[in-house]
């Protein structure tokens, strides 16, 4: 598996991610989504990884800066048919790696409370981060599980 920064100029990208955010919509109400868009995700402040595998895309992952030491995870996401395979938590590692790399020394995300949410947090406190109270522009949301760690 290859994994590597992406332009998300390529119609194969803006498709796995209109999937992302079209899932996120189905389980999440609307006022709770805070998966970014497209456009979102291509702004100065969002560094933005695609892995591959023979070619194939198999997932993603962002780090949004949120000041100079801090880094909030974004968009990560595998495809379907990878799914407990690795795939995240490769990407994770990746992830993480490079954000220490850029200088952050505190990564937080925000993920799902709900049972379908369940893997991810698994997989994130597999990783060392904890719970933790809203961050950045985050309010507290029952649908919310907010998530942080140092590097």
């Amino acid at each position: 598996m290859q994994i590597s920064v992406d332009d998300l100029s390529g119609p194969e990208i803006a498709a796995f991610l209109e999937e992302h955010v079209r899932d996120m919509r189905a389980v999440t109400p609307l006022e709770s989504k805070h998966a970014l868009d497209l456009d979102g995700l291509r702004g100065p402040e969002v560094t933005f990884w695609a892995a591959r595998d023979g070619g194939t895309l198999v997932g993603c992952g962002a780090v949004k800066r949120i000041d100079a030491t801090h880094g909030e995870i974004k968009s990560m996401r595998t495809a379907p048919a990878r799914k407990r395979g690795g795939v995240a938590s490769r990407l994770l590692a990746h992830v993480i790696s490079e954000a220490r790399r850029m200088g952050y020394t505190r990564l937080s995300l925000e993920t799902g409370a709900t049972e379908f949410f369940a893997p991810a947090r698994a997989l994130y406190e597999k990783f060392e981060f904890e719970y933790c109270a809203p961050f950045a522009d985050y309010k507290e949301d029952p649908n919310s599980a907010f998530m942080t760690r140092p590097l």
